[in-house]
């Protein structure tokens, strides 16, 4: 059950709001605790707390996943090519009004194998506080510009920023959509130094893992040629999001 450890933290709170004779501040400190467990449910796809997100996969060989948000770019051409010359198919997961604005590199991305999944039109900064209908339009029409440029269908969805909630969930359970996250997160939006970038992901990586990076910059680009280095070094294999169903 998803939401076990919450329902324990609640317990506690009620015990320890009984025990101490339910006083103004242990109502509030309780209050508070309970509110930053919601919000960190809400920021960390990782917990499955609204939803229940494709994180990694089950699996006993040398084997991850490499997936691209924000796209297509400027920059994804270089990283085709990179994954090209090294025989590497990844999943793009791309926002609707980008592929308005590279129709012909989302195309491309389509042609070459890659899988595609849906990443909302607009990718809002405000997609947390979006009501159930706004967050199913986002993923409808994101939709439908892939099927229109790329001929392709796809029940691949991941949050923008990760972000769940209510709303957020009965829109994926309305479109039909499975929820993919991550467990390595390269943080490559935030973090400058490409070098800190790169030992981000591999000392975080395992069997199984679903690596989230973004193909929006120069930067990424030269961490994921290293990334390709490392793991042909360590025989690590790649897979897509499509082809496999347990998490």
């Amino acid at each position: 059950m998803k939401h076990y450890p919450f329902i324990l933290f609640y317990i506690f709170c009620n015990l320890l709001i009984f025990a101490l004779q339910g006083t103004f501040w242990v109502y509030l400190f309780c209050f508070l605790m309970f509110l930053a467990v919601i919000i960190w449910g809400s920021f960390d796809i990782r917990l499955n707390y609204f939803v229940n997100s494709i994180t990694h996969k089950r699996t006993k060989i040398r084997e991850v996943a490499l997936t691209f948000d924000d796209g297509p770019t400027e920059f994804t051409p270089k990283f085709l090519d990179l994954l090209k010359e090294n025989n590497v198919k990844a999943t793009f997961f791309c926002i609707g009004k980008q592929i308005e604005k590279y129709p012909e590199t989302f195309q491309r991305i389509v042609v070459e194998g890659h899988t595609v999944g849906n990443h909302t039109f607009s990718h809002a900064n405000n997609t947390g506080f979006l009501s159930t209908s706004k967050m199913v339009e986002e993923i409808k029409k994101c939709d439908e510009i892939i099927l229109q440029t790329g001929n392709v269908k796809t029940n691949l969805y991941r949050p923008p920023f990760g972000v769940t909630n209510p709303n957020i969930a009965r829109a994926i359970k309305k479109t039909g959509k499975k929820s993919i996250g991550w467990n390595v997160r390269s943080l490559d939006t935030v973090i400058q130094d490409e070098k800190k970038i790169y030992h981000t992901i591999t000392k975080k990586l395992k069997k199984g893992s679903i690596i989230l990076l973004h193909d929006t910059s120069e930067k990424t680009f030269t961490v994921l040629a290293d990334l390709l280095v490392f793991l042909k070094d360590k025989k690590y294999s790649t897979f897509t999001i499509d082809k496999f169903e347990n998490h």
